[in-house]
Order: C-alpha cells, then sequence, then structure tokens
C-alpha cells in the first residue's frame, strides 16, 4: 500500500481508511456546511469510494440526505460528521471526508474556499481568502 490515512469519530465507534490521498481539499463557506459541522466552515478532501473502507462501526453511520442530490453520513453515537457524497450525475462514485476526522497526518498540495459569499458574518479572515464559487 503506497499512502494510507487512518481516520476516526470522536468517541472512535466509527474508523475508517483511505487507500490513497484526499484530493480536491476544499473549506465550504455555504451554510449547510456550516450547520453540518457547527463551525465557520467545513474541510473535506474527496477520494473515490472505492478508496474508503470502513474499518469498524459501519452500523453506526447514520445518513442523511440534505438535499434532493447530497448525501451526508455522521456517527449516531458522538454526531462526528464525517462524509458527504452525491447520490447521482458527476462525481457520484467519489465520496468527502470531513478532514478534521483524520488521525494520519495530512498536508494537501492545494486548497480552496468555497461560497465564501456565504461565509458567516462573524469569520472575518474569507476577505482575505482565495475565492471558488
Amino acid at each position: 500500500m503506497k499512502e494510507a490515512y487512518q481516520g476516526s469519530c470522536l468517541c472512535a465507534a466509527v474508523s475508517y481508511l483511505l487507500l490513497t490521498p484526499p484530493k480536491a481539499v476544499s473549506h465550504c463557506h455555504c451554510s449547510q456546511c456550516r450547520k453540518g459541522h457547527g463551525a465557520a466552515f467545513a474541510s473535506y478532501g474527496s477520494v473515490p469510494r472505492s478508496m474508503l473502507r470502513i474499518l469498524r462501526g459501519a452500523t453506526s453511520i447514520k445518513t442523511y440526505a440534505s438535499s434532493p442530490r447530497v448525501m451526508r453520513e455522521f456517527c449516531v453515537e458522538c454526531g462526528s460528521t464525517l462524509f458527504w457524497s452525491r447520490s447521482e450525475g458527476e462525481f457520484a462514485d467519489w465520496v468527502s471526508i470531513a478532514l478534521g476526522t483524520l488521525d494520519t497526518p495530512f498536508l494537501p498540495k492545494k486548497q480552496q474556499h468555497l461560497h465564501v459569499d456565504s461565509a458567516a458574518p462573524w469569520y472575518g479572515p474569507c476577505s482575505s481568502a482565495p475565492q471558488n464559487h
């Protein structure tokens, strides 16, 4: 195995393994991501779904359809946000990993802030962050 990254939820009921480094690292400021994370933005990296292995706690993962095409997954024990994915269309075979759940150190080669026009008014640094919509 070339590079592998382990992760888990807050209570460790769920643990997973990524068989490849996360790609398309982004920090999303949309209202759904803010609410799902309870923070100014959500940080995600994506991998092909075939590169994600649930090591423990698959039955503790709950799926929530936050919109008609987006599924969000979290731990039912502690509430940790774990993944989101599209249920159809382009990139439906990829899954985005909540980077805060990684236990293995990870440094992205590049990253971007998304939907900064929706940023929380109390979060100031968005005015200087690189922007992509």
